[in-house]
């Protein structure tokens, strides 16, 4: 689903303008994440019902695609009774190592978009937008098209997203279109999109508070806004009964609250076979260090430790990193760092099953001052990536990039 709510229900958005300007909040959600993961691993069970979850006598369902669940199969239900369900489903073990590397992945887009990101998990988020307008040359529905564009072309997954004034609406939005959709809610229609609800779409409504609001004779939404406040706290307490009062309304002042840890942005690959071969290792570190100086571009970040994660055939991990005398955006000064790195580790003709590139202590790309010495051609390369990531953004991920990296056979010419 991909719409804007009006007061006459949900329409699609056909590309005319709407009145986005407040709805500054987005809410990220992956679709059926995990066994999305999976399914890019291993694309011949795509469209099969895929389930992630333990197989032994008292294993349970951790995540389920959405031709499972169209089963009846959903997340902690025991597996014995899911595979009932769907006896045709492909049951892989959970891989949390594989899920917090990609998930890692995406939070680097989301952070290239605004650093206003508040992660809630391994594959949700909550984004305010409202500085990124101008950089990225649109409102918040441009923006969210953008990420859902991003995500998908980076890392071959789909989310979906709502938009709106607040962390509230935003995720009731992003529920409410998946999977793969985006859901514009502006303020003018808050209600129209709430009051309809059942009020166990209010958060702090589990399974007893419903149960009390069935007993006041309310079921949806709209019959708690139009409940007095005094009543709601008395009948379930002054802080609930206040909360789910101001809810009902839409109204929810909790900003986006961004994480206060050292930012940074990294890449990495997981090969299907190890690689041994020293010039292969070097095309895929170049390859990194492009999407890590688009990233960085994109966020309007610079960064000024380049840092290589190399490992080996027996999951033996070995890190390297140097710090430059000045932060960089520009992938030819990181491949070259990275290249090195890896040149001093020991490991050039070492099977390798996994290498990445990260680039840590991030400042603002406009408050990077660099004094060019006369054989310095660092601008010109800079103005070229930045002429590629436009390129890039209009035409997709592989329609300009390094020649050494183009793929050739003896029919190219």
């Amino acid at each position: 689903m991909r719409g804007v709510m009006t007061e006459h229900g949900i329409a699609p958005l056909t590309g005319q303008p709407v009145d986005d300007a407040d709805c500054t909040v987005l809410h990220i959600d992956m679709d059926a994440f995990f066994t999305s993961v999976e399914e890019l691993r291993r694309p011949e069970v795509r469209g099969r019902p895929v389930i992630v979850g333990g197989t032994g006598a008292r294993g349970v369902v951790a995540a389920a695609n959405y031709p499972a669940r169209r089963h009846g199969v959903h997340s902690a239900m025991p597996m014995a009774r899911a595979l009932r369900l769907c006896p045709g489903a492909v049951v892989f073990p959970p891989d949390g190592e594989t899920y917090r590397r990609v998930s890692a992945r995406v939070m680097d887009i989301l952070r290239s978009i605004t650093p206003q990101v508040e992660r809630l998990s391994v594959d949700e988020a909550f984004l305010d937008v409202a500085g990124a307008h101008r950089r990225l040359g649109g409102g918040p529905e441009h923006i969210a098209r953008l990420v859902r564009a991003r995500v998908r072309a980076e890392e071959g997954l789909t989310c979906s997203v709502g938009v709106a004034a607040t962390k509230f609406v935003a995720k009731l939005a992003s529920t409410r279109c998946k999977p793969d959709g985006l859901l514009l809610v502006p303020t003018a229609h808050v209600t129209a999109f709430l009051h309809p609800l059942p009020v166990g779409a209010l958060w702090g409504v589990g399974d007893r508070t419903e149960q009390a609001l069935r007993r006041m004779g309310l079921r949806t939404v709209g019959d708690v806004a139009h409940t007095p406040p005094d009543t709601l706290r008395h009948e379930l307490g002054q802080a609930l009964g206040g909360q789910l009062a101001e809810l009902a309304w839409g109204r929810d002042p909790r900003p986006v609250t961004a994480e206060t840890t050292d930012k940074s942005v990294s890449t990495e690959e997981t090969f299907d076979t190890d690689i041994r071969d020293p010039e292969a290792i070097r095309r895929e570190l170049l390859r990194l260090a492009e999407k890590v100086a688009r990233r960085l571009r994109a966020g309007g970040h610079a960064g000024r430790t380049v840092g290589v994660k190399l490992r080996r055939s027996d999951f033996g991990t070995v890190t390297r990193s140097r710090t430059l005398s000045e932060p960089t955006d520009v992938a030819r000064e990181i491949f070259a760092v990275a290249r090195e790195l890896y040149a001093a580790s020991g490991l050039p003709g070492t099977p390798l099953r996994l290498v990445g590139i990260r680039m840590e202590g991030l400042v603002p790309a406009d408050q990077v001052h660099h004094q060019l010495a006369l054989d310095e051609h660092e601008q010109e390369w800079r103005t070229v990536e930045r002429l590629q990531d436009e390129v890039v953004r209009r035409f997709g991920s592989g329609a300009l990039g390094p020649a050494s990296l183009a793929f050739r056979d003896e029919d190219d010419v």
